[in-house]
């Protein structure tokens, strides 16, 4: 008998707007008895000060918060694009064939290990100072998950239906359609989950190479000027933004896979 994930959801969402609500609490609570100093964690007048700065022209670090924003989500949403118009189909074509497993594998193995900030180098040198650096280094850290789930979910699929699909005739594009696509989706879904988190999370480094606009340039700005309130106020939205695509990823994934919702 299966139940459905939505009072689970719903107490996640309570408990969790809670655990925030008791937080920001607090956090004023000490900011009142003089425990925070503005000079090392920001109280909230701090942030809110930045924050009204930042929303009027001429902004802060090179433009407002919306051209900020809007110039970060285009650079994840770039660099998820291409990882996983490479990162899937690779995983399918690993999972299915043996021959190109062994010869993509060692290659990818001994990559893999490379954390994306040592690309950083070689991107400015390959694409200069401009967005092909920076998505070519939010690429570099989404292709990774989108490739391996892609490939343990291609993997997972019970043998037994692979067989009887080639018994009754299936070709390889129809074997990959049919059978391999729909039983490796829960995994390529939680590979791309891993994949759109990992992007976010190499942004600020990818906008540290000559930007011009961005949370990452908000970021590395208020770092050198030594203004706490406004590196709390760019990391709120950066984990604010992560948080919303996250979510719009879950929903579609419920879309393409109902039954999971249950």
């Amino acid at each position: 008998m299966t139940t459905s994930r939505a009072p689970v959801n719903r107490r996640r969402l309570v408990v969790g707007t809670a655990a925030f609500a008791a937080a920001i609490a607090i956090w004023f609570l000490l900011a009142g008895l003089g425990v925070v100093s503005g000079g090392r964690f920001p109280t909230p007048t701090d942030v809110w000060r930045n924050a009204q700065q930042i929303s009027v022209e001429p902004g802060y670090g090179g433009g407002t918060l919306w051209q900020h924003v809007l110039q970060s989500v285009r650079l994840v949403l770039m660099g998820f694009a291409v990882a996983i118009a490479t990162g899937v189909p690779l995983g399918l074509l690993m999972g299915t064939s043996r021959r190109a497993d062994l010869v993509i594998g060692p290659v990818f193995s001994l990559l893999r290990p490379i954390p994306p900030l040592a690309w950083i180098p070689l991107a400015i040198l390959w694409l200069g100072l401009g967005d092909g650096a920076k998505v070519f280094l939010i690429w570099v850290s989404a292709f990774t998950p989108a490739l391996i789930n892609t490939y343990a979910g291609v993997r997972n699929v019970d043998p037994t239906l692979i067989e009887a699909a080639r018994v009754h005739g299936a070709g390889a594009g129809r074997l990959v359609r049919d059978v391999l696509m729909p039983g490796a989706l829960p995994m390529i879904f939680t590979g791309l989950r891993l994949s759109l988190q990992t992007a976010w999370m190499t942004l600020v480094a990818a906008e540290l190479v000559g930007a011009f606009t961005g949370l990452g340039k908000v970021l590395a700005s208020a770092s050198l000027d030594l203004n706490p309130g406004m590196i709390l106020f760019a990391m709120a939205w950066v984990g604010l933004l992560g948080a919303l695509s996250t979510k719009g990823l879950e929903r579609l994934e419920t879309k393409v896979l109902p039954w999971l919702a249950h």
